[in-house]
C-alpha cells in the first residue's frame, strides 16, 4: 500500500512537472504569437538571462504552491480576491493563485522582448488585456464571491446580475453608476449662468457672478471636445467653475455641441476658428476688453494653444495669460496611448473619414475604458452581472457614461499631426487656417499643470510645455490621475500638490520633481493666486449676462450638453 501510495506520488510529481514544463513553452508561445505582427525590422528575440530568471521563477513558485495543496490557502494580494468567499474556498484560493503566477509571469516574459520600443509596449498592452479578461474573478463559475453571494441571497443576485446585465445591453455599455439618478441641469452642472452665444459648433455660457466686484479681464474656460464640459461643473462642492465664479473672475465657458449627421464634414481648422477664436472674441466683445485670461483642460488645452498660435500669426494677441491642465502640445511621449497610433493606423482612420463622418462616442469611451480595464471594465463586469449589484451613485462616473461624437476629418488631422508627426512643436510645419504654426510666437504667462499618475497624459509630457511656450511660465504637479487629480477642491483636503522649488524649469523632469516640495491639498489655491494679478482691477459686477446683440438664450447648462452621443 505504501509502495503504491509512493508510487503514486512520483507519478503526480512527475506529472506536474511535465504540465509545468508545457505552461511555460505555452506562454513563449503566446508571447511569440503577440510579436508575429510586428514589423520585420523589429527583430525581437528574448534576454536570455531574464528569461532563465523568469523560467527558475516561475518553476519554484509554481512547484511551492503544489506543495503547499489544498492545505493551506495561499495569500491573494489583489484586491478582486480580497473577498472571505475566496479564502475559504482552497479550490478557488488555489485557482487565483495559478493564474496571479501566469500573469506575472506572462509581464515578466513581455518585459524580457529584445526589440524597438513601440513593439515591445504593444506586447505589454496585449498581455495586460489578456491577463484582465481571463481572470478568475470574472467567471460565475470560477468566482467564489459571486457563488456565495448566489447562495446567500438564495439565487436572487443570479437573477438580478441578468436584469442588469439586459439593462445595459439595451443602453450600449457597462453601467458604472446608476445613471438614473442623475441629470444634467438638476443635480450636475447646475451652476447658475446663461448661455449668451451660439452657433453651429458651441455655445457659450456666462455665470452670474457671486461677488459684488469681478476682475476687469473676464475669464474663458474651453474645456475638451472629446467629452462634455460638466466634468468642471459637477455637484457645487466639487466644482471648478464654481470656485472661479467665487474667486471674483467674470467666468465664460465653452459648451461644445455633441456632434451629429451634420457635422460630418467638420475639421480641426474649425474647432479653432469657429470654436476657441469666435469664443475669445465673443468674450472680449462682452466684457468689452482688449484682452482676457484663458483655461483650456485636456485636448481644450491643445486646441487653446493651437488657437493662440494662429492668432500670433496673424500679429493678435487677444489673451493676456493661459492656464494649460493635463494638456499635451509636445506628442513625443504619450503614454498607453501611443501603442494604437502607427502610419497604417493613421492611413486607415484618413480612409474611413475621407468622405467625412463621424468617430463614435461609444468607441472612444471604449478605448479609454480598456486603457484601466481592470478598473473600469471588468470591475463592474463582476459587481453588477456575475454578484447582481446595483452601481452606487458617483457623478464623475455619470459623466464618463456620458460620451460625445467627434467628426472623422477632424479626428484624422488630429491624429497625423499630433500623435503621429508631432507637428505641433516643429515651426511652419502644421498649418491651422490658413497660417503657419509656431509656438514661439505665443509669449504670454502660463501656468501648467499635471497629475502625477496620469495615464492619459503622462506626467513627463504635460511637463514637456514648458520647454515648447516661451513666455514666463510656471508649473505645478499634482497627486492622481487625469480627472481626480484635476478636480481636487481646497475643501475636500483630500491628495497633495508639488509646487516649484524655484523659478528654474529645466528639461527633466525628474530634475524639477527633485526639487519641488509637497504640500498637502488641492493645488487650486495656488493657481488662483497665480491668476489673480493677471485679471486686472476689480470692477462692478454685471448685472445682466452678455451686452448688446448677446443676449441670454437660454439657462445654463443649455441644450447642447444634453444632447446624447448617436452616431
Amino acid at each position: 500500500m505504501r509502495h503504491h501510495q509512493a508510487t503514486q506520488g512520483v507519478n503526480s510529481a512527475d506529472a506536474f512537472q511535465h504540465q509545468l514544463a508545457q505552461s511555460w513553452q505555452q506562454a513563449l508561445a503566446n508571447i511569440q504569437q503577440m510579436a508575429q505582427g510586428s514589423p520585420p525590422s523589429s527583430q525581437l528575440s528574448f534576454d536570455p538571462v531574464q528569461l532563465k530568471d523568469l523560467q527558475d521563477q516561475y518553476l519554484r513558485e509554481a512547484t511551492q504552491l503544489w506543495n503547499q495543496g489544498l492545505s493551506e490557502n495561499p495569500a491573494l494580494k489583489d484586491r478582486r480576491f480580497a473577498a472571505d468567499a475566496w479564502s475559504h474556498n482552497p479550490m478557488a484560493a488555489f485557482t487565483a493563485a495559478i493564474y496571479l503566477l501566469n500573469t506575472r509571469t506572462l509581464m515578466g516574459l513581455a518585459d524580457a522582448l529584445k526589440g524597438d520600443h513601440k513593439t515591445r509596449e504593444r506586447i505589454r498592452f496585449a498581455v495586460e488585456q489578456w491577463s484582465a479578461a481571463s481572470a478568475p474573478s470574472n467567471s460565475w463559475l470560477l468566482n467564489a464571491d459571486a457563488q456565495q453571494k448566489a447562495i446567500d441571497s438564495q439565487g436572487e443576485s443570479i437573477a438580478k446580475g441578468v436584469q442588469n446585465l439586459w439593462h445595459d445591453l439595451r443602453q450600449g455599455h457597462v453601467s458604472m453608476t446608476d445613471e438614473s439618478l442623475f441629470e444634467v441641469g438638476r443635480n450636475v452642472a447646475t451652476t447658475q449662468g446663461h448661455v449668451v452665444f451660439e452657433n453651429d459648433l458651441f455655445q457659450l455660457i456666462e455665470y452670474k457672478p457671486l461677488t459684488a466686484k469681478v476682475h476687469q479681464k473676464p475669464f474663458l474656460l474651453i474645456p475638451p471636445c472629446i467629452n462634455k464640459y460638466y466634468i468642471l461643473d459637477l455637484q457645487p462642492e466639487n466644482s471648478f467653475i464654481r470656485y472661479v465664479v467665487a474667486q471674483g473672475h467674470r467666468t465664460f465657458v465653452v459648451s461644445w455641441r455633441n456632434p451629429d449627421a451634420s457635422h460630418a464634414q467638420v475639421r480641426w481648422d474649425d474647432y479653432i476658428e469657429q470654436g476657441a477664436i469666435q469664443a475669445i472674441e465673443v468674450v472680449r466683445d462682452i466684457a468689452k476688453v482688449p484682452q482676457i485670461n484663458a483655461l483650456g483642460f485636456c485636448v481644450g488645452g491643445t486646441i487653446l494653444t493651437t488657437a493662440l498660435a494662429v492668432l500670433a500669426a496673424r500679429g493678435e494677441k487677444p489673451v493676456s495669460s493661459a492656464t494649460l491642465l493635463t494638456t499635451l502640445i509636445d506628442f513625443k511621449e504619450t503614454g498607453v496611448l501611443d501603442v494604437f497610433i502607427d502610419e497604417n493606423f493613421v492611413k486607415f482612420r484618413e480612409m474611413q473619414y475621407a468622405n467625412g463622418g463621424l468617430m463614435p462616442g461609444r468607441d472612444m469611451a471604449t478605448t479609454f475604458s480598456f486603457l484601466r480595464p481592470n478598473d473600469l471594465v471588468w470591475n463592474y463586469v463582476v459587481k453588477n452581472y456575475l454578484k447582481g449589484e446595483t452601481p452606487p451613485p458617483f457623478d464623475l462616473l455619470y459623466w464618463n457614461s456620458d460620451s460625445t461624437n467627434l467628426p472623422g476629418p477632424m479626428f484624422a488631422w488630429y491624429l497625423r499631426n499630433t500623435y503621429l508627426e508631432n507637428r505641433l512643436v516643429q515651426p511652419g510645419k502644421a498649418e491651422v487656417c490658413g497660417e503657419k504654426i509656431d509656438l514661439g510666437l505665443v509669449d504670454l504667462p502660463v501656468y501648467l499643470y499635471g497629475s502625477k499618475e496620469d495615464h492619459i497624459v503622462p506626467i513627463e509630457a504635460a511637463y514637456a510645455s514648458t520647454q515648447v511656450l516661451p513666455g514666463k511660465k510656471r508649473f505645478v504637479m499634482g497627486a492622481s490621475g487625469h480627472i481626480a487629480g484635476v478636480i481636487n477642491p481646497p475643501a475636500s483636503k483630500k491628495r497633495s500638490h508639488w509646487l516649484p522649488a524655484d523659478t528654474q524649469l529645466p528639461p527633466d523632469f525628474q530634475k524639477w520633481q527633485g526639487k519641488a516640495k509637497e504640500v498637502p491639498g488641492s493645488w487650486w489655491d495656488d493657481w488662483s493666486k497665480w491668476l489673480r494679478p493677471q485679471a486686472g482691477p476689480l470692477v462692478n459686477a454685471p448685472k445682466m449676462p452678455g451686452r448688446g446683440t448677446f443676449k441670454a438664450i437660454e439657462p445654463a447648462p443649455g441644450r447642447y450638453v444634453k444632447a446624447k452621443a448617436e452616431a
